[in-house]
């Protein structure tokens, strides 16, 4: 089986050393070590790799989410080398979206839905009392972006679009889920994911077709 290496990092938690004030300070930590991986069984996914539009457009969407300009920077450096590397080796490449229809017409999409067929149920829902109402009405007007800062972030929202250094090419699978990202993993034979894309802290962790789901179905 054809086989690469890539540098990683990994996190050694052992072993707690308890004659020391902070025990976890006996922990080993990050080290990094060169990796075999299946090219046959490994696919590269782009995920969120949106056109956030300008500053001057979305002021609202930028005021609330800050890491916008480095998305930017990143998309228009790294990215056209990392794809361009990766499609030139054969390498099966995902790319996950969300929140429009920019991506509907793709053959991609249309292949993952054809796979994928209807969607589970969604999950069954706690039922609120007021209390909680009281606090869901607070999270919406006290954190997240800001109510003042809505109207952009929907009017971005409502012509979302790929970078366009970051669109699909090709057949490429395109899913909006986990469910019918596992359905693409299951027809190509993947079973190891390397997620590039934005936010590692939410987005590529928790997002639908984000690395937490994909790890119920036994991805790596």
């Amino acid at each position: 089986m054809p086989t690469f290496t890539v540098p990683a990092q990994y996190y050694r938690q052992f072993d707690a050393d308890y004659t020391l004030d902070v025990p976890a300070e006996g922990y080993q930590g990050w080290q990094e070590a060169e990796i075999s991986l299946s090219f046959e069984h490994t696919a590269v996914v782009v995920m969120h790799a949106w056109d956030g539009g300008t500053q001057a457009a979305y002021p609202g969407w930028y005021r609330a989410v800050e890491y916008l300009p480095r998305a930017v920077e990143i998309a228009r450096t790294v990215f056209p080398p990392l794809l361009s590397r990766v499609r030139d080796a054969g390498m099966t490449l995902y790319h996950v979206v969300g929140s429009g229809q920019y991506y509907q017409h793709l053959p991609g999409y249309q292949r993952a839905t054809a796979l994928a067929g209807s969607p589970p149920p969604p999950p069954e829902q706690i039922t609120a009392d007021p209390a909680l109402e009281a606090l869901r009405r607070f999270r919406v007007e006290e954190a997240g972006c800001g109510q003042h800062n809505q109207p952009d972030i929907e009017r971005a929202f409502a012509v979302l679009d790929f970078d366009s250094h970051a669109r699909p090419s090709g057949e490429e699978g395109v899913a909006e889920n986990a469910h019918q990202l596992f359905a693409l993993c299951k027809a190509d034979g993947i079973n190891h994911l390397i997620y590039c894309g934005f936010a590692i802290n939410w987005c590529l962790l928790l997002s639908p077709g984000g690395m937490a789901e994909m790890r119920k179905h036994g991805v790596l």
